[in-house]
């Protein structure tokens, strides 16, 4: 049965137990790459989209509603901007290695956030966010690349039977 919206945020704003208590996060790994692989990184630090558009968001709440309007899927490059024919194994592109292409606009937003440095209440608000799977998505990742990897189940464990889908039809 799902848990209301209010009732994830009440019982998990103070989750995880581990890192630094109250509203602010710890910062698991590099903090200026925020895990990422260099590849996508390169691409986001260098995508206009990112330096002219989403240089001008200054708050959580401006990124959050370009999210809602711009982001229409997960992955990490844009559909057919990768050129990886015939390559193989590793190299085919899907582990992020081989030549790169345009980097997508959720990945640009997920560095992004990262930049803001967001707290426990807003990172609570994206995984609990119920207008778009993929604020809900974003906020998934950016705890997956910012929190010590002893801290993931605590945050993932309540949403582990979530049965909402994306646009597509399958679950997040």
């Amino acid at each position: 049965m799902a848990v209301s919206q209010q009732q994830q945020q009440q019982q998990a704003v103070s989750k995880p137990a581990g890192g630094k208590h109250g509203n602010v996060l710890p910062l698991w790994g590099n903090e200026k790459t925020m895990n990422l692989n260099p590849m996508i990184l390169t691409n986001v630090l260098s995508s206009p989209y990112f330096k002219v558009q989403l240089y001008e968001l200054k708050t959580y709440h401006e990124v959050v509603d370009e999210i809602y309007f711009k982001v229409n899927h997960m992955e990490p490059w844009e559909k057919g901007s990768r050129k990886t024919a015939g390559q193989t194994g590793m190299c085919g592109g899907v582990r992020g290695v081989g030549t790169g292409g345009i980097v997508s606009t959720a990945f640009c937003l997920l560095y992004k956030l990262f930049t803001l440095k967001l707290t426990r209440k807003q990172v609570m608000g994206l995984i609990t966010h119920t207008d778009s799977p993929y604020i809900r998505s974003l906020g998934f990742m950016y705890i997956r690349y910012t929190q010590p990897p002893s801290d993931l189940v605590d945050w993932y464990d309540e949403f582990l039977d979530d049965e909402e889908v994306c646009h597509h039809g399958w679950p997040l």
